[in-house]
């Protein structure tokens, strides 16, 4: 949908305060995207009334389509209704056929309806309901004048996710559909993981390609030493949104392929030292020493999980072939990765640890050992030492 801009709003002091995580406003940023609505904006305000009509304010002059959640409940600190009515400079009127439906709602739970779920069914003059079939909280659809001659168009939903998400692909995504016939763009992403490279050296390999300008644009994030590089794509259709994106996977494996082990947000080193695994038909126990473990916990979850014999956490281990080869014999196992040299993580500045990596394989001959600093944060040293371990058995066993 070309140039049309979006803004998504979470309501409520549970959020602010951090007492509750916002889910549904990933949720929506992902549906926006679908529909080639970009996102530009996200924000979250708690229960005021002048700050909810300032952020409404605010997101009306800049974005094109705004959706809010929460804040439409019947309690004195649902505020949406309010908020939006002094916004547009309009009262709250009663809409009889959604306090009809809200009475049998009710009614159908063998109740009455309280008074104060009343405001419920009220709604800025001028502005359309979004039925809500399965609560009490119908949505607000309210276009919104700029003083540029234009509008910008906000649809308020319940904070429930579920309803949120139903109200949402029912009736919402229809209507911004319905008023864009011919400028509808489709937008999707990829996202190719990597580990080994620091996200200014990865910056520095790709160059070019992660101008803010390009198209498709490659953004970088790093989680914890791995590194995404998220590619979104966008064009007329599904075909040429994938095209672009496979021409950029090719950009990246050509730069920087040594250090991609995957694809997919949740795709992680484990997983695709598993998947080497079960195409070889075989089996890998972990060994891990110092003042820490990660291996045995992720090679336990990893996709497919047969491929895992065992872990063990010990004090010290050997490091000769022929003592690793009877551990990897008394595991059960077809490989033995050992990860030695887990520091203590009990001060805070940053720690560099002697880190001693080996793999031990079935065949005569199958011993690769890698001695190596390893540094970082205490946050992130541990995590970082494993996925160390983790990418030195992917490079191996994919050259085999």
């Amino acid at each position: 949908m070309t140039g049309v801009t979006a803004e998504v709003i979470a309501i409520g002091d549970e959020m602010t305060s951090g007492a509750r995580l916002d889910t549904n406003s990933p949720w929506l940023c992902q549906r926006l995207g679908e529909l080639g609505i970009s996102v530009r904006f996200q924000s979250m305000v708690g229960d005021s009334l002048a700050d909810n009509v300032d952020v409404f304010r605010i997101a009306a002059g800049r974005s094109d389509v705004i959706i809010t959640t929460g804040g439409l409940g019947p309690t004195a600190d649902d505020l949406t209704r309010d908020a939006l009515a002094l916004l547009v400079g309009r009262p709250l009127v009663l809409d009889p056929a959604s306090l009809a439906h809200i009475e049998s709602l009710f009614a159908g739970r063998g109740r009455e309806m309280p008074p104060r779920n009343r405001c419920q069914a009220m709604f800025p003059e001028g502005s359309r309901e979004i039925f809500n079939p399965r609560g009490t909280a119908p949505g607000i659809d309210l276009v919104v004048p700029r003083g540029d001659g234009g509008s910008s168009r906000i649809f308020s939903l319940p904070g429930v996710p579920a309803e949120m998400q139903e109200m949402f692909l029912q009736t919402v995504a229809p209507r911004i559909l319905a008023e864009s016939v011919g400028g509808r763009r489709v937008i999707r992403q990829a996202v190719v993981k990597c580990f080994g490279l620091g996200e200014s050296d990865m910056e520095a390999r790709l160059g070019d390609m992660i101008a803010r300008q390009r198209q498709p644009r490659v953004g970088i994030t790093v989680s914890a030493a791995t590194i995404s590089l998220r590619i979104t794509a966008e064009a007329a259709d599904e075909a040429d949104c994938m095209a672009l994106i496979g021409a950029t996977r090719a950009e990246i494996a050509a730069l920087a392929g040594e250090f991609v082990f995957g694809e997919g947000d949740g795709f992680e080193l484990h997983d695709a030292l598993a998947e080497i695994l079960e195409s070889r038909g075989e089996r890998i126990a972990t060994i891990e020493t110092g003042h820490g473990s990660t291996l045995a916990a992720w090679l336990a979850g990893a996709r497919p999980r047969h491929c895992f014999a065992g872990g063990q956490v010990l004090e010290t281990v050997e490091s000769d072939e022929a003592a690793l080869g009877r551990r990897r014999v008394g595991l059960d196992a077809d490989w033995l990765l050992v990860v030695a040299g887990y520091p203590d993580l009990t001060t805070q500045s940053d720690i560099l640890a002697d880190v001693t990596i080996s793999l031990c394989g079935r065949q005569p001959g199958q011993f690769w050992q890698s001695r190596q600093p390893i540094g970082g944060h205490p946050g992130i040293l541990h995590p970082r030492i494993g996925k160390t371990g983790l990418a030195f058995a992917n490079q191996i066993l994919r050259g085999l």
